[in-house]
């Protein structure tokens, strides 16, 4: 029961070190201009990424020991020995998604102190960090087909991490720049106004890719009775799960159509306090909410769907 704990919170850990690094990177490609990727805020983001990444890489390699453990029946992990590990890396598509995940992460963060230019280096930022993101597919029910059917499963389950991924480095990332004070000079208020009112292009196509690769995933995984989400643990946390996301749809909506326009209008007035604190607790909602969907989906890929 310990090490079913232990596997769920690395799994949180891992869903949000990685999806914060691969959302941040690719928010930094889309939302900030040229000139703005090496800004004082892109360097914060740069480091993030770096930083998540090394993180991402101990979390996997503990998540590696956790997973030794319970496949090998071991009583602690001292009994472990060298065989266990290759066998694992070496024998199964999960070791391989393991390892190529610890190469691009490794390559995050020399990118994350590299010289490139500003643009160049969150392009590969986000490439290299979506690679990392796109392996925990294999980690879960994403793996569990073989053939057509499998590779269907493993693509959906892809777009869906990219798409949270994405969904959750906006938060953080307009999270850091809502932290500015309203009287700083450092621009990060009107840039959080200007990508907050921007992000609804993207923002919808969030939206679409999470709704349609969650449907697929569901019919793929539960098949297509929707008995399974009332009579199964695994049904009943996924209920969960899209209530969270619907309050998330809610607090987005706020922000988009409510509190954003209400900060674009007070940088113009000067009274910008009052704005900027309203739109930075809908954001520290939103971002808890996040939190506990990514917590359901941890727990969600350590169960049986069809079994009560």
């Amino acid at each position: 029961m310990a090490d079913d704990g232990l596997t769920i919170a690395l799994r949180l850990a891992l869903y949000l070190d990685l999806a914060a690094s691969f959302g941040v990177a690719i928010f930094a490609v889309h939302a900030l201009g040229r000139d703005e990727r090496g800004s004082m805020i892109a360097r914060r983001y740069r480091l993030f990424v770096g930083a998540s990444a090394a993180i991402g890489s101990g979390l996997s390699l503990a998540g590696m020991a956790v997973l030794a453990k319970t496949m090998s029946g071991a009583q602690s992990y001292g009994e472990l020995s060298i065989h266990v590990f290759e066998m694992i890396i070496t024998g199964t598509p999960m070791g391989l998604a393991w390892s190529i995940r610890l190469l691009a992460l490794m390559i995050c963060v020399l990118l994350s102190a590299s010289k490139l230019n500003p643009t160049s280096r969150f392009v590969w930022l986000a490439i290299s960090s979506g690679v990392a993101l796109a392996t925990l597919a294999w980690a879960g029910h994403g793996a569990m087909s073989d053939g057509v059917r499998g590779y269907l499963q493993l693509a959906s389950h892809v777009a869906h991490l990219w798409a949270a991924g994405a969904w959750v480095g906006a938060l953080l990332a307009f999270l850091m720049l809502a932290l500015g004070k309203p009287d700083e000079a450092d621009g990060s208020l009107e840039m959080l106004s200007r990508t907050a009112n921007g992000f609804a292009r993207a923002g919808t196509l969030i939206v679409v890719t999470l709704a349609a690769s969650g449907l697929i995933n569901y019919w793929l995984i539960a098949g297509p009775s929707l008995e399974p989400l009332f009579t199964t643990l695994h049904g009943r946390l996924l209920l969960g799960k899209l209530a969270l996301f619907g309050g998330m749809l809610g607090l987005a909506a706020a922000n988009r159509f409510r509190l954003g326009p209400s900060l674009e209008a007070s940088l113009a007035t000067g009274h910008r306090a009052l704005a900027a604190a309203n739109l930075r607790r809908s954001l520290y909602a939103e971002a808890t909410l996040a939190v506990l969907v990514l917590a359901s989906v941890a727990w969600l890929g350590t169960l049986a769907p069809k079994l009560p």
